[in-house]
């Protein structure tokens, strides 16, 4: 059961990314794709564009299958790269594994999720390197199949490019295939001060689930293929879980604006920016303690008791206690301000006593 969360001012606003609107520039990009008659499908002009730039951005040619959740791109490729008697391997805190309601054993009609451990929430190599070969050729067994990674984790942390090389070598050697949740890719990209290309596909990666929705989209991810042998199943899977939106040029539109001018780059560094500057803020007041320096926009601390509930009192919003007790995660947004974080600053201290 979901539990209703008043409205609340953006300023006040810290249990998810998702709380946050849209970039006024897609959402009048949106606005302009209202107007006029274009093919459906995606057989339009904004869906020529944005696969376009995504190709360029990733620097090869790419397979783009917008989609309208980041549970569907999750479901959707990995349903691609794993039999019904198979297995994907991901970290037990992985978004697939905790938050998204069977969904991954939907789409590949019964594959099991099988978690390898590691800390930070990333998947530990050697932990994999024994899950690949586990029960191989096993007929009573599911089959291990594809490895999930998430970058960034829901941990905040991120997988350094070698991180993802090894791991993608281990899988790829046992004859497995590689899976990227990237919901929060963008976040995890500017904190590398990486390419996308190497992040993904010069890394091992597959294919990519490549977010938007949290850093500035309205309704719009979607699954980006480096392998042209995955299209027509992709294609065929998206439709039949009404994936394929007659009005394409919706979803499109807003990823074409996302990439246009670097804004989903700038819109990745501000939420960065807001988190770290949370986290130096906390370490600065007595009573509170950071589990982790935060490397994209999430940040999970410890806070006292009374000021957690003061900051409630106040109308902030947040995670607490879902973990354990006394932990408190807090997410910023691209739409966060420096004078945002300030003000959550000083009503921690407030209710510090």
């Amino acid at each position: 059961m979901s539990t209703a969360i008043a409205i609340t001012p953006s300023s006040r606003a810290f249990s998810s990314d998702n709380m946050a609107g849209a970039s006024p520039q897609i959402a009048q990009a949106v606005a302009d794709a209202a107007t006029g008659q274009v093919l459906p499908y995606g057989n339009d002009p904004y869906t020529d564009s944005a696969r376009r730039r995504l190709g360029e951005i990733f620097e090869r040619d790419v397979d783009v299958f917008p989609v309208s959740t980041g549970s569907a791109a999750n479901g959707l490729s990995l349903a691609a790269l794993t039999p019904p008697w198979g297995s994907v391997l991901s970290h037990p805190d992985s978004h697939i594994n905790t938050d998204e309601c069977g969904a991954p054993e939907f789409f590949t009609n019964g594959a099991k999720l099988v978690g390898v451990p590691g800390p930070d929430s990333k998947i530990d190599p050697d932990a994999l390197q024994a899950a690949v070969r586990r029960r191989a050729g096993d007929v009573h067994s599911v089959q291990p199949s594809a490895v999930s990674i998430s970058q960034a984790t829901e941990s905040g942390s991120v997988y350094t490019l070698e991180e993802i090389r090894r791991l993608s070598t281990i899988a790829k050697d046992a004859g497995l295939r590689v899976h990227m949740d990237g919901a929060r890719f963008a976040n995890a990209l500017v904190h590398l001060g990486v390419t996308p290309a190497e992040m993904t596909w010069k890394a091992g990666i597959d294919v990519l689930s490549f977010g938007a929705t949290k850093n500035g989209a309205m309704t719009a991810d979607a699954i980006v293929s480096f392998d042209p042998a995955l299209a027509a199943e992709l294609a065929f899977r998206a439709k039949r879980a009404g994936q394929l939106a007659s009005k394409m040029r919706f979803h499109t539109a807003q990823i074409d604006a996302y990439l246009t001018d670097g804004l989903w780059l700038h819109n990745a560094r501000q939420a960065n920016a807001m988190a770290t500057r949370l986290g130096d803020g906390l370490k600065a007041i007595p009573g509170t303690g950071l589990l982790a320096t935060p490397q994209a926009n999430i940040l999970f601390c410890r806070l006292p008791q009374e000021v957690t509930e003061g900051l409630l009192a106040e109308g902030y919003v947040f995670y607490h206690d879902r973990w354990e007790p006394g932990i408190v995660r807090f997410v910023t947004a691209f739409s966060h301000s420096a004078d945002d974080i300030d003000q959550l600053l000083d009503a921690v201290r407030r209710h510090t006593r």
